[in-house]
């Protein structure tokens, strides 16, 4: 079948591309239904549902972890996934994406405290949700503009990740010393408003945050894919997770973030994510088109 080219028919080349997605879903390769199985298989055995994860990103991961394990085949991963749980274990921590910072996209906080923060100030608690917080940087971020801002004190914040291993990092609030200095850099262009160092202790080649910045934290193991909600919130931040997901995913969660915020609250997403396409785009009115912030209408 003779490829498209620049300077070809656009429709002739749609039609091409239909019908090539049509003979895969036909006549799949033998690693795609690999990929199948090894996936259904972890969701039947263990409850973990990766089957709607973007597709180019997970084979990825998998291909990766393959090679790093010395595993030659997709079969062969899921036999030892399957029976090994330390090996699962590794798998799961390959599959997530664990990227974060402190104070990450300033502006994002500039503008939280602009447009949320007078909101927020009207409500006698605050309940805000953290979901996929990963190793908990951001948490302490906003936990640290809540308290400069005096409204800490009646907030709670819940910190949640399908991952317990990165959970684990975020409970102990200890992070390397090596990443304070980009840390406060961000924290200033963010509006900081003391010494970042005044949040933490150094000690040998880590940074331990203050003990008093996680008493009005929870952190749980919970999965946006197979899990309910569980409060009503005021915020709910989702920054940076959903484009790992494909559209079917992304509408489930979605709606599990509708569901989970109280009527007038805020929903704050990553730059490279949207709530169109959405079956929710017309529940929300747009805070912020840069910084992605939305708000529940009713």
């Amino acid at each position: 079948m003779k490829p498209c080219h620049k300077g070809d028919n656009i429709v002739a080349c749609t039609a091409l591309r239909v019908r090539v997605s049509i003979m895969l879903a036909l006549h799949p390769t033998l690693e795609t239904i690999e990929m199948q199985l090894l996936f259904e298989g972890i969701y039947r055995y263990y409850g973990y549902d990766f089957r709607n994860y973007a597709q180019s990103s997970r084979s990825r991961r998998v291909q990766n972890f393959m090679q790093s394990e010395g595993i030659r085949t997709v079969s062969e991963l899921q036999a030892r996934v399957l029976h090994d749980r330390h090996c699962l274990d590794r798998f799961l921590l390959s599959l997530t994406v664990n990227v974060t910072s402190m104070f990450r996209d300033p502006s994002f906080y500039i503008t939280f405290r602009n447009l949320v923060l007078p909101m927020l100030r009207t409500y006698p608690f605050i309940r805000i949700w953290h979901a996929g917080c990963s190793t908990g940087e951001e948490v302490y971020s906003m936990a640290i503009l809540l308290e400069e801002e005096g409204i800490y004190h009646r907030c709670r914040l819940y910190a949640t990740d399908a991952n317990e291993k990165v959970l684990q990092t975020a409970r102990s609030g200890i992070f390397p010393l090596a990443s304070m200095q980009e840390y406060t850099q961000q924290y200033l262009k963010a509006g900081g408003k003391k010494s970042f160092s005044e949040y933490y202790t150094a000690a040998y080649e880590h940074a331990i945050f203050r003990s008093t910045l996680r008493e009005n934290i929870v952190f749980s193991q919970h999965n946006l894919v197979t899990d309910g909600s569980f409060n009503e919130f005021n915020v709910i931040i989702c920054r940076n997770v959903l484009i790992y997901f494909d559209r079917t995913l992304q509408d489930r969660v979605h709606t599990l973030f509708y569901q989970s915020l109280c009527p007038f609250g805020v929903l704050a997403l990553g730059r490279q994510e949207t709530l169109r396409f959405t079956s929710k785009h017309d529940c929300y009115e747009e805070l912020s088109k840069s910084e992605k912030l939305y708000r529940r209408l009713n």
